[in-house]
């Protein structure tokens, strides 16, 4: 790939990512229609990275381009958010379970460091609260360190048909939703943190049983979560 592809295609990546924030956050709700002309005005760009932005975005089920017309906002309910989140609880189960016995010394650091990083942005995140408000940069670096925690005991798992499952379930239904959630409350967060905890040393003990129920446990918990908020929103 060349330089100048490789930054087109960034670009795009970018541009399908912020659309995507924007839908499931509820700033574009369903039955929203997006002009291709005023979001490349908007982002600065020309239409034609907006257009294969826009084909991500359909190929994900966030949105249906009609021809002519731009693109319709679909959006997702509950009942998809639910289901999925059913399916993504079992994936990532299984996952643990065959990192407990595969995992490697250098992921369990690796793992340690996301935790570390998750726990301190926490206490940086709640004190920015207490004296007046959210600490976006904060958001940015506890939501890096939670999708290291997971994406190193997928990688720890060994198994490709399961890694390639979960990265194609987490492109229509991304981690992105469950962040939403807790970055509104403190405790959500301080709880989210504690079920890592526990994860993290069931896989430190090479217990699978513990590391299988708690895994699926957390991802349960957090498509619960979602789901309330879907249908607090519909």
């Amino acid at each position: 790939m060349t330089e100048a592809a490789s930054e087109r295609r960034a670009l795009v990546d970018k541009l399908a990512s912020d659309l995507q924030q924007r839908v499931l956050s509820g700033a574009l709700p369903s039955g929203t229609r997006l002009r291709q002309s005023a979001l490349a005005a908007e982002f600065g760009v020309s239409r034609t990275p907006i257009r294969e932005a826009l084909r991500k975005l359909q190929a994900g089920g966030l949105v249906e381009l009609q021809p002519h017309r731009g693109a319709l906002v679909r959006g997702l309910s509950a009942r998809e958010i639910r289901d999925a989140y059913e399916v993504r609880a079992e994936l990532e189960a299984l996952a643990a379970d065959l990192a407990a016995v595969r995992i490697r010394h250098d992921q369990l650091d690796r793992l340690r460091a996301a935790q570390a990083q998750f726990r301190e942005s926490l206490a940086k995140t709640a004190a920015a609260r207490e004296i007046g408000g959210p600490d976006p940069e904060q958001a940015q670096v506890w939501g890096h360190a939670n999708d290291e925690f997971h994406q190193v005991i997928q990688e720890a798992a060994g198994n490709d048909v399961l890694s390639a499952t979960l990265t194609h379930l987490h492109r229509s239904f991304p981690r992105d939703l469950s962040k939403i959630v807790l970055a509104e409350s403190t405790p959500l967060l301080r709880a989210n943190v504690l079920e890592h905890e526990e994860i993290m040393e069931a896989l430190q003990r090479r217990d699978r049983d513990s590391a299988r129920e708690l895994m699926g446990r957390h991802v349960r918990h957090a498509g619960e979560l979602v789901t309330l908020r879907f249908e607090q929103r519909s």
